[in-house]
């Protein structure tokens, strides 16, 4: 069985950190490099019941998309939250690894992920990386339906491919508009709308759709949008990336032991339709 240092090793080169954004925090926040794994748990938040999943099934590593902490911190006491959860990996011996803009961004990435749980085909990236010579690596994803489908289609067929979550699917435009050809983004999507109107798609799905990006993109253009939640359009990269590691793992003759949490981490839990617009 490997040790954490040669697991992290083999992480890296899927999501080089040095390709995640200035301004974020990925690597391994705590872990022996010495300690032996033979179980590792993928999520996309570094929250409690993620750690509590991970001890319950004796998983050594927890590899998250979301950082524990993105902005930095002074402390790591019990008192709070984050603490408490730093805390209890200590204890039990769970090393915690991040990978978030440098998988997004990766090749295989996040919104690669994302196209597949949709049976959407890549043609690209839809803000490519200029240091990859191949034009394969960068930010969302231009893609191609198999055969045209209404705005209205498409967007039950996310509903129905993505976790289910509280929110569901809101969708913006004309419902009965033929999409061919769409970009799609895992997570919050809407600084990307330059690069989605310079791209000609017909629709975009992404996460986190703010009201006035939301109404300027719609008044611009016929661009149809699809606003699912956070975390389910993160979620499918958890499946890809430990797909990815049980390849690793059989390579080297590790006989690692993956698993994909289904715990629903999306902060919204209940959702209440309003009446209908007049």
């Amino acid at each position: 069985m490997p040790r954490l240092s040669e697991v992290i090793a083999e992480l890296d080169a899927l999501w080089p950190p040095e390709r995640a954004e200035g301004w974020d925090a990925v690597g391994t926040v705590c872990g022996d490099p010495e300690a032996v794994i033979d179980r590792v748990l993928f999520a996309v938040d570094p929250v409690q019941q993620i750690a509590d999943e991970a001890r319950t099934l004796g998983a050594q590593l927890i590899v998250t998309h979301h950082p524990l902490y993105l902005r930095g911190t002074t402390t790591v006491a019990a008192s709070t939250f984050k603490g408490r959860v730093v805390h209890g990996l200590i204890k039990h011996d769970i090393a915690l690894h991040v990978a978030h803009t440098n998988a997004d961004s990766a090749d295989p990435g996040v919104s690669d992920a994302l196209a597949g749980a949709l049976d959407l085909r890549v043609t690209g990236p839809l803000v490519p990386d200029p240091t990859d010579a191949d034009g394969r690596r960068g930010l969302g994803r231009i893609c191609e339906l198999d055969h045209p489908e209404t705005l209205r289609d498409f967007a039950a067929r996310a509903a129905a491919r993505l976790p289910a979550t509280a929110q569901g699917v809101r969708l913006a435009g004309d419902p009965d508009a033929l999409v061919r050809r769409v970009a799609v983004s895992g997570g919050s999507g809407d600084s990307l709308f330059d690069a989605v109107r310079a791209a000609g798609v017909d629709a975009f799905l992404t996460a986190d759709l703010r009201h006035h990006p939301a109404s300027e993109a719609v008044q611009h253009s016929p661009l149809g949008l699809v606003d699912a939640a956070h975390w389910a359009t993160e979620w499918p990269w958890c499946e890809q990336a430990a797909a990815q590691l049980d390849a690793l793992s059989d390579r080297h003759g590790w006989d690692l032991r993956v698993h994909v949490s289904k715990q629903v981490t999306d902060p919204w839990t209940t959702h209440h339709s309003s009446g209908a617009p007049n």
